[in-house]
């Protein structure tokens, strides 16, 4: 929903006492719709499968430590702390780790589409199997009306000769 809907919708749900003379000259105030405070709006993207969300959240969490430790090994080295190299060590050892957990996201997600997703045909190759589809379709029909046309024209002799 746009915000000028929104908007519309909000302008159409007016009090009833605003809403003018019809209102205020004794008509129900059954038309009045208190307005929504929450509006469930479709999904723009569809949700993603879930070993590829957890592979996601994974990273996310890597990624955030990696950040943290990072801060902590220059704000350590800044202070000249004797723990400045341990985590600067940890730190670059988080930064493969974080790198290796993205690459498990993408990994991930390929494998699930390989498996789970749409198969791609190009719309040619689909375009032509529909058509068989219909003159399969059409054929049956035929041939359908046709024995019926046989059988009618059969009905009601006793005899052929």
């Amino acid at each position: 929903m746009d915000t000028d809907e929104r908007r519309g919708a909000a302008a159409s749900s007016a009090i009833p006492s605003q809403a003018g003379p019809a209102a205020a000259g004794g008509a129900p105030a059954a038309a009045h719709i208190p307005r929504q405070l929450w509006v469930d709006e479709p999904a723009v993207r569809r949700r993603m499968p879930d070993p590829v969300r957890t592979a996601a959240v994974r990273a996310v969490l890597i990624m955030s430590l990696t950040i943290i430790l990072a801060m902590v090994a220059f704000l350590c080295t800044l202070a000249g702390s004797w723990l400045a190299f341990p985590m600067v060590l940890t730190g670059v050892a988080g930064t493969v780790v974080a790198t290796w957990s993205v690459l498990d996201v993408w990994v991930t997600r390929q494998v699930w589409n390989q498996r789970n997703g749409v198969v791609s045909v190009p719309s040619s190759t689909a375009r032509r199997m529909r058509r068989e589809r219909r003159a399969a379709r059409r054929a049956a029909r035929s041939r359908a009306r046709r024995e019926a046309r046989i059988r009618r024209r059969g009905e009601g002799r006793l005899s052929r000769a």
